[in-house]
């Protein structure tokens, strides 16, 4: 039997990658992917990043960070470089080949790492590297095999960039007030001494609140920093103009020679449970670790009885039985059956028409009423209007009765 078709289910949402300034297939070889163990001893002049293979990528540079995927329809990114700390960036000529022809791979150079890519074309690693140095160095660079139109592409992602530094604020900034600043760099001065806070005047700029020792007694400075365009301006007697708020505090670190450290609040939480007990023998405290029970294995029959809330009777500690579910709480309508075809029709239609005898009525036996006497009915008296409507007849009848009533 053909059943009606259902309602047409809805499309999921495709998933997508987030907006990069520039993506595309890297392969990549680096520390993150070393495996001592599979070396061969006998090899031991070579480096590790030497021995390793590619793997490839598909990559996407956006801000300061180079996401790698797993594949060009993955939203969730599996590894990432951080080019904040970027030192160099160079052509890496494959082993046995010309120095004129540098191939298709570059190495980049970041503190205390290297790291290793390959494109499958020259233009894909003019590209990698015009991209890396516009967000780096804050311009497009000029020393590179570029089309006008690459160059396009590159200006619209400095623009972008300019403008993401310009709106994001540095880990150091605290929507504090001047009073709350100076009390935090008080109170933890092993979190740093120069913080970022918002500008009391209402104008919408910052200050930079820090925080020294100077002979035994602190010494609090503010300094106040103007929002001027798409920069911010720190206002000095020389006043210094910057880019972006991340200039700004790198600003106060460099010409301070390290004195000033930006505040890192610490934020450690605990992962365990405990609490203090004492000991009744000995009247010592210690730290105890509460054992939590086993987790419970959803739709699991053996499950404990749950405890009444605060403030329940403990005779309603019994949860009550289910509610039946609404889709199986019905009744089957029974349909009129067919009309069965007897071979006696006609004695079965005889019978029918038979009346059963009538069941006596059987009342339920109680309690006997109590018999009494008949009252004497009240005769109005007979007006005179009355008696000479009345027959003679019938006043006679009448007199008759009240004499034998009243024997």
């Amino acid at each position: 039997m053909a059943t009606a078709p259902g309602p047409p289910r809805a499309l999921k949402p495709k998933p997508t990658l987030p907006s990069h300034y520039y993506e595309g297939f890297l392969e990549k070889k680096g520390p993150k992917d070393r495996d001592p163990f599979s070396l061969d001893r006998s090899i031991q002049d070579k480096t590790v990043t030497d021995l390793e293979d590619y793997k490839k990528f598909w990559a996407g540079l956006q801000g300061l960070t180079i996401y790698l995927y797993n594949n060009n329809r993955d939203p969730q990114y599996v590894e990432k470089v951080d080019l904040r700390n970027f030192l160099a960036l160079t052509d890496d000529a494959p082993r046995g080949s010309s120095t004129m022809d540098p191939g298709t791979q570059f190495c980049l150079s970041l503190e205390g790492q290297e790291i290793k890519f390959k494109v499958d074309s020259l233009e894909s690693r003019e590209m990698w590297k015009g991209f890396i140095m516009t967000v780096v160095e804050l311009k497009v660079p000029s020393n590179l095999t570029l089309l006008p139109g690459h160059k396009y592409m590159m200006a619209e992602a400095l623009t972008k960039e300019k403008d993401r530094r310009a709106h994001e604020k540095p880990p150091c900034f605290l929507n504090v007030s001047r009073v709350e600043a100076q009390l935090l760099l008080e109170k933890h001065p092993d979190c740093g001494n120069m913080l970022l806070r918002p500008g009391s005047d209402g104008s919408g700029g910052f200050s930079i609140t820090t925080l020294q020792i100077l002979n035994g007694a602190e010494v609090v400075k503010h300094y106040k920093v103007k929002r001027e365009g798409l920069g911010y301006v720190i206002d000095v007697e020389e006043p210094v103009s910057c880019s972006s708020l991340h200039d700004v505090v790198n600003y106060f670190v460099s010409n301070t020679k390290g004195a000033l450290v930006p505040f890192s609040p610490d934020e450690d939480y605990e992962k365990v449970l405990g609490f203090v007990e004492a000991n009744q023998e000995n009247g010592e405290s210690t730290w105890t670790v509460p054992k939590l029970p086993a987790p419970r294995v959803p739709g699991d029959a053996k499950q404990g009885q749950q405890l009444p809330g605060p403030g329940k009777p403990p005779w309603l500690s019994t949860p009550l039985p289910p509610v039946p579910v609404q889709d199986e709480n019905y009744i089957i309508p029974i349909g009129d059956e067919p009309t069965t075809q007897y071979v006696n029709e006609d004695e079965m239609a005889q019978f029918c028409r038979l009346k059963a005898p009538a069941l006596p009525v059987h009342r339920l036996a109680g309690p006997k009423p109590k018999k009494q006497g008949k009252p004497l009915p009240k005769v109005p008296p007979v007006t005179n209007k009355a008696k000479t409507d009345i027959t003679e007849e019938l006043e006679r009848k009448l007199q008759q009765r009240r004499a034998n009533l009243e024997d």
